[in-house]
């Protein structure tokens, strides 16, 4: 009797989990990794680059003096740490956009931003609103990808340099692979 409830058991587990692991749209996660990272550029770009923050520790050396270095406060890990939290707010500017030519769908930021030219507006008729729904899905999409790959962001970003949508969606994430719908740039 105790083995036909834990063989019933397992059976049950096994589907749950099962059940759990949906395969996830290539075109929704692939196209949040990459407005992740298109935000994240333009959040660091609107920081002033003579601003500094201390970083190292506050510990006092047996001669009286302390170790501390300045760097960029744009690529400190406190920086990116702050801007990471809110990323995920500005995905009500993406939609679904429909190449005409290819038929290629992904997200695409269709909202100017606040300091972008007076016609700087995408052509609308390639895009799909789908509603609040496309967009609560599209930031889930977001607020997943910023938690397991945290890490990852904020190591990419705190290094300095230019970091393109491959460096973060492609290599370390596997969301956008070669052959992906939506690799292409946003």
């Amino acid at each position: 009797m105790a083995s036909w409830i834990i063989q019933v058991t397992l059976m049950l587990l096994s589907v749950f989990v099962l059940c759990s692991q949906a395969k996830r749209d290539s075109v929704l996660y692939c196209s949040a990794c990459k407005a992740i990272v298109d935000e994240m550029k333009y959040s660091i770009s609107q920081v002033d680059p003579k601003k500094t923050i201390n970083v190292g520790s506050f510990r006092l050396n047996p001669d009286g003096t302390m170790m501390d270095k300045k760097v960029p406060l744009a690529r400190s890990e406190t920086h990116l740490g702050e801007l990471l939290d809110g990323v995920c707010g500005s995905m009500s500017d993406y939609a679904l956009h429909v190449d005409p030519d290819t038929q290629r769908r992904q997200y695409r930021r269709f909202a100017p931003r606040s300091d972008a030219a007076a016609g700087d507006f995408p052509d609308f008729k390639n895009f799909q609103f789908d509603g609040p729904e496309a967009s609560s899905a599209l930031k889930f999409a977001c607020e997943t990808l910023v938690e397991e790959l945290e890490d990852d962001i904020v190591s990419a970003f705190s290094r300095g340099g230019d970091v393109e949508h491959r460096d973060l969606c492609s290599r370390p994430s596997g969301y956008c692979t070669d052959d992906s719908p939506a690799n292409e740039e946003l």
